[in-house]
C-alpha cells in the first residue's frame, strides 16, 4: 500500500485523484483548507512549513507519492494570491517533501500545471521571478497584470521548473520521478467560478476544445494516477496535456 500526499484534496481534480488512489488501495493524506487530514493554507509560508512538518510526522519521513494540485483560478483576487498558491505553494511542497520521497523505494511526484501555460501571454516577467524564488517580486508583478496572465504565468513557471529539475541530481538521480499534467478546462468548482465570472466566463466558453466539451475531474485524475504508477516508470520531466486536443490545435508544431 503506497502512501500518497495530495494537496487540494477536498474538491475538483484533487478529490478525484484521491478517490482513484484510495480505490486502488493506497493510503492518501490530504492537504487542504478544509476536509483534509492536514489543514493548511499553502498560499502562505507558515502554512507551507506547517503542512510539510505535518506530512513528515504522519509518514515518518517516507512518502511514496506526491501530487501538488492545490490552486485557484484567474478570477481570484488579489492576483498575488494566485501566484503564491499556484507556484510557491506547489514548489515548497515538492522541495520540502523531496527527502521523504527519496526515502521510498520507487517514489513519484506530479505537479498540476495547465494548458494555458503555453499561451503567448503567459510568458511574462512573473515566470522569471517565480523561478528565481522571489515571491515578493512575483506577487508585485502579479498586481500589474491581470488574473488570466497571472494564472497562466504561475502554471508556466511550475511546468518549466518541473522540466528543469526532473532530470537532475535531486530528482531523477535520487530515484524520484517528477512529471506534470497540463489540464484543459475540466468541470471543477474552480472552472465553475470562472464560468460565472462576467469577463472570464465568455472567454472560457469560447476556448476551442476539439473533442467538443469540457473534461471531468476524473479524466485528469486518471492521467495523474498513471504518472504515479509503475506503468509510467520511464516518464521523467514529461508534461502530459489532458485537454481534449486544445494544445494540439493551437500549437500543432510544438511538442
Amino acid at each position: 500500500m503506497a502512501v500518497v500526499v495530495v494537496t487540494g484534496s477536498a474538491s475538483g481534480i484533487g478529490s478525484a485523484t484521491r478517490q482513484r488512489l484510495e480505490t486502488a488501495g493506497d493510503n492518501v493524506i490530504g492537504v487542504d483548507l478544509r476536509d483534509a487530514e492536514i489543514l493548511a493554507d499553502l498560499a502562505t509560508p507558515l502554512g507551507r512549513s506547517e503542512a510539510i512538518a505535518a506530512v513528515e510526522r504522519a509518514t515518518h519521513g517516507r512518502l511514496d507519492g506526491l501530487v501538488v494540485c492545490a490552486g485557484i483560478g484567474p478570477e481570484s483576487e488579489p492576483w498575488s494570491t494566485i501566484v503564491s498558491l499556484n507556484y510557491f505553494g506547489a514548489h515548497a511542497l515538492l522541495e520540502g517533501l523531496r527527502p521523504a520521497l527519496a526515502a521510498a523505494e520507487a517514489p513519484a511526484a506530479v505537479a498540476v500545471s495547465s494548458n494555458s501555460s503555453t499561451l503567448p501571454n503567459a510568458d511574462t516577467p512573473l515566470v522569471d521571478a517565480c523561478l528565481a524564488g522571489s515571491e515578493m517580486e512575483a506577487r508585485n508583478i502579479a498586481l500589474t497584470l491581470d488574473g488570466h496572465r497571472t494564472y497562466a504565468g504561475s502554471k508556466r513557471a511550475l511546468a518549466r521548473w518541473v522540466r528543469r529539475n526532473a532530470p537532475g541530481a535531486d530528482w531523477a538521480a535520487a530515484g524520484i520521478r517528477l512529471n506534470a499534467v497540463a489540464p484543459g478546462a475540466a468541470l471543477t468548482p474552480l472552472l465553475q467560478r470562472g464560468l460565472d465570472h462576467p469577463a472570464y466566463g465568455p472567454a472560457i466558453r469560447n476556448f476551442p476544445i476539439p473533442l467538443g466539451d469540457f473534461g471531468t475531474p476524473d479524466q485528469i485524475a486518471a492521467a495523474i494516477t498513471f504518472l504515479l504508477s509503475p506503468e509510467a516508470s520511464f516518464c521523467c520531466g514529461s508534461i502530459l496535456f489532458v485537454d481534449g486536443g486544445t494544445d494540439a490545435l493551437l500549437r500543432p508544431d510544438d511538442y
